[in-house]
């Protein structure tokens, strides 16, 4: 496909100035039409928090669908009108919509999900992307739309998924948590828990609203400047950071958008580079399906850390079967095998789970501004891996993959010393332990040690300890 959409930026460019792109003009382009998506999730990202509170969540995806509809026009007519900064707008907007829906979607599934589905529901959004992926491999074989004449047609497919948003979601309640603690509509609330929990008596869960309601009494939601200087949360602020950021820098993004081009330095032939990239869409999807129904049963830690750790561990594989592949011809099977276990690493946690705890470890005023925080630096991860990709690869060759297995390696042992498990866990609970957590940055004692904070390491301060009222010491 990518080969078409090149072709056509050079076609248009010739016509236009009477000469084509050159090889590193034409690259230029094609990366920023790839990273232009995630530039529009950058700046879809920050009015989630204004965008929730207004129109609550359900709301928010209801009126967002009308930019698909934009984006896939526009995509759509761009060879009719000769046009390649139709499909970079048009790529642009999807990614705008796709910032605002990758925000409020988990918020909105966090929010209604009882505590003993929630690990499950979160990754239900990692699912349907998977299936998205692979839905658009499928579409583009040369079988059907992978030719020439159709890729404005593959490209402008995304309203389908829309249109069914939009007909569907009218059909569900708003969230009873933003009903009931930002609204106070109190029957709202119970009505919309009475549907979605498929029972009468709803009272316990009202309660615990109530508890995180009056928690919240005396706090309005919190902008994103208060939230980044807020020292009761600033594990959390920095823990939803580095999850966010390891998420997209691990290079799953450098695979799923040069997948044709990786595997054809490893030497696949042509033809079969389309089969075998919908192969690795079908792993995606098992591997997504695995997480889905485990993630109850193990946690999100165990997920998330063995899932950056073997994408580390791939990546650095990946290296060394690129570098002897030209002596050991068995070595581009190798290559291949890696690429695919990164892809079903990062699905089976740290596809979902980020956007996951990113509800779990914030309170109800704090939430909004918290995905706006954990959504921009992930977008912003996002377009800089799309766009310095292709220039790292020529640059570095094999090596560039180094960076993102040295990625995923601290990440995941971020995760392990730092991060909770958030289990089968109320928001409340969940905030408590934080709270209840010694200030890493206060001045340091004449010793510190390391210490087991139910299961995970953490710093001991026997001079810093204070309540666990929610506050930190100034």
């Amino acid at each position: 496909m990518y080969q078409h959409i090149k072709a056509f930026y050079n076609a248009t460019w010739s016509k236009r100035y009477g000469q084509g792109l050159t090889q590193g003009a034409l690259t230029l382009m094609y990366s920023l039409t790839v990273s232009v998506f995630a530039l529009g999730g950058l700046v879809g990202s920050f009015p989630v928090g204004m965008l929730v509170t207004r129109y609550g969540r359900n709301g928010t995806l209801i009126r967002s669908s009308f930019l698909v509809f934009l984006a896939g026009v526009l995509m759509g007519f761009s060879r009719y009108m000769e046009s390649l900064e139709m499909v970079i707008i048009g790529r642009f907007i999807t990614g705008v919509h796709s910032g605002i829906c990758l925000s409020v979607v988990p918020m909105y599934l966090g929010e209604i999900a009882p505590k003993n589905l929630r690990g499950f529901l979160g990754l239900v959004p990692s699912i349907f992307i998977c299936l998205g992926v692979f839905s658009a491999q499928v579409l583009g074989l040369p079988e059907l739309l992978g030719e020439d004449p159709y890729w404005p047609l593959f490209l402008s497919v995304v309203v389908v998924p829309a249109f069914l948003q939009l007909l569907l979601l009218h059909w569900f309640p708003e969230s009873p948590r933003y009903l009931l603690i930002e609204k106070d509509n109190v029957r709202g609330a119970t009505e919309a828990l009475r549907w979605f929990l498929g029972k009468y008596d709803v009272e316990d869960v009202i309660e615990e609203m109530r508890e995180e309601q009056r928690s919240l009494a005396s706090v309005k939601t919190v902008s994103v400047w208060h939230l980044l200087i807020d020292r009761s949360v600033r594990w959390q602020v920095l823990s939803v950071a580095v999850i966010n950021m390891g998420m997209q820098l691990s290079g799953i993004d450098a695979i799923w958008f040069y997948t044709n081009i990786i595997f054809e330095n490893a030497g696949i032939p042509d033809p079969e580079i389309p089969y075998t990239t919908v192969g690795t869409g079908a792993i995606e999807v098992v591997a997504g399906l695995i997480g889905c129904f485990t993630i109850e049963k193990l946690g999100r830690r165990p997920l998330v850390i063995t899932g950056f750790f073997f994408m580390g561990i791939c990546c650095s594989g990946i290296t060394m079967s690129l570098v002897l592949q030209a002596t050991v011809s068995w070595m581009r099977y190798v290559s291949v095998a890696c690429v695919i276990g990164i892809i079903a690493g990062f699905c089976m946690g740290p596809a979902g789970v980020p956007f996951l705890m990113t509800a779990e470890l914030f309170k109800q005023s704090h939430r909004p501004s918290a995905y706006i925080v954990g959504g921009s630096l992930n977008w912003l991860s996002n377009f800089t891996v799309g766009f310095v990709f292709p220039f790292l690869q020529m640059s570095a060759g094999a090596f560039c993959y180094l960076v993102f297995c040295g990625i995923c390696i601290l990440v995941a042992l971020y995760v392990y010393l730092i991060i909770p498990e958030t289990k089968n866990k109320t928001f409340m609970e969940i905030s408590h332990i934080f709270a209840s957590r010694h200030s890493f940055f206060s001045c340091l004692p004449d010793s510190v040690k390391m210490v087991k904070f139910n299961g995970y390491g953490a710093l001991e301060n026997s001079s810093l300890e204070f309540s666990g009222s929610g506050t930190s010491p100034a």
